[in-house]
């Protein structure tokens, strides 16, 4: 939940009481306890990292609490770093000292939390100051993307000895899939480390009936979208992996990804990982899982990378019928990674207009708006900006509160 959006409840609330959490909640500090992390990860963002597990002794338990919070701290940031930037970029990164990361943590909550005189164990939460990570990038000439993708249903096919799964068990590579982007034990849908979230199917008999392994890897429409819909995603990745082995004997994954949509089938990469030497293949899976979720990220992006020496504008207008659809317009707009600024133009009953001021091309702007389900597009020599969903109005009455 943005800022914006608990303002919009709290104009919406009669309740005193409800209104003060709320207010304690966004403009004070979040507090290292079960609930807060609660409140940080119902509305993840690309700022924030989870699930840092920490276990640690020292001599007693506030000293191995203390060591743990700063480890935890140095671990998130670097990750922090390495999700926003590209791998060649990686080594690039300033190293900085446990104070001096600090100085860029907003707040931290603390779950799972369990000690002795002198153990300490929790699952660590850090939400980052945005403006401070970009500008110490930005002072290091490095290049950062931080729009999130839609969710992507993904689909690990594996085949050996001509025979293909899916949702079968043992499926070694979607076992591999679900491990790496952290799925829990119901295999639903979770954020991947990542900007590109990844949802997987729980592998129940409504997905067995949906698609199998053969239709799959066949690029069948009617059955991927109806997969789709299932788990309310756009897009699906088929990655299908095939161990074979070299003429020396050494095993080797070929994979092939293919991305499907309502508008969509294409071929988006093909590679080949051979297994190192002693390496099992158990591990090869595994560490082939990890390659190739980590060019999925490496494409997204560089489509997305920050240019800022590249700033535009576009004059859009965006049909509404009532001032609660342009307050939740903003409220979107601001989380519109490339946007810097709206300016409102104009303000009618029908309609607004207003110039986004932005960062790199228009193409890359429309990329950013679609993830949030809006599309930009020239109409008769002018820009419109359309809800692909419609939003919920706010209510004439809850306007006048606010």
């Amino acid at each position: 939940m943005s800022r914006t959006n608990a303002i919009g409840i709290i104009a919406r609330s009669g309740n005193f009481l409800a209104t003060c959490l709320i207010l304690c909640s966004f403009f004070g500090f979040i507090f290292s306890t079960e609930l807060a992390g609660q409140a940080i990860n119902e509305s993840p963002d690309v700022f924030t990292i989870a699930n840092i597990h920490v276990d640690v002794t020292d001599k007693t338990a506030s000293a191995a609490r203390k060591k743990a919070l700063s480890r935890g701290e140095n671990t998130a940031f670097n990750l922090l770093l390495e999700r926003l930037t590209l791998r060649i970029d990686h080594k690039r990164l300033p190293v900085l000292n446990s104070k001096q990361i600090s100085t860029y943590v907003k707040d931290f909550a603390v779950k799972n939390e369990k000690n002795s005189e002198i153990r300490y164990l929790a699952d660590l939460t850090f939400r980052f100051k945005p403006d401070d990570i970009r500008k110490l990038l930005r002072d290091n000439d490095i290049q950062f993307a931080e729009t999130i993708s839609k969710p992507i249903l993904v689909l690990p096919v594996y085949q050996l000895a001509g025979a293909v799964f899916l949702w079968d068990d043992p499926n070694p590579w979607r076992e591999a899939w679900i491990g790496n982007v952290g799925i829990t034990k119901t295999r639903k849908r979770m954020r991947a480390s990542g900007l590109v979230p990844m949802v997987f199917g729980d592998g129940d008999l409504g997905d067995i009936a949906a698609i199998s392994a053969e239709l799959a890897i066949k690029g069948d429409a009617q059955r991927l979208l109806a997969i789709a819909k299932k788990y309310k995603v756009a897009k699906t990745l088929v990655v299908f992996a095939n161990l074979s082995s070299t003429l020396q004997g050494t095993p080797v994954l070929k994979i092939r990804v293919s991305k499907y949509g309502k508008d969509t089938v294409r071929h988006v990469f093909s590679m080949q990982i051979k297994a190192n030497k002693m390496e099992t293949i158990g591990v090869l899976i595994k560490r082939s899982a990890n390659e190739v979720n980590a060019k999925i990220e490496e494409l997204w992006k560089s489509d997305n990378l920050l240019k800022f020496e590249d700033i535009g504008v576009v004059a859009v207008s965006y049909p509404i019928n009532n001032l609660g659809e342009w307050v939740d317009l903003k409220s979107r707009l601001k989380k519109v990674a490339v946007i810097e600024n709206i300016e409102l133009v104009i303000f009618s009953r029908s309609e607004v207009r207003l110039n986004i001021h932005f960062i790199g091309g228009v193409d890359q702007l429309k990329l950013a708006l679609a993830q949030l389900d809006m599309k930009l597009k020239e109409e008769e020599g002018s820009w419109v900006l359309r809800d692909l969903k419609p939003i919920k109005s706010i209510s004439k009455e809850n306007v006048k509160k606010k």
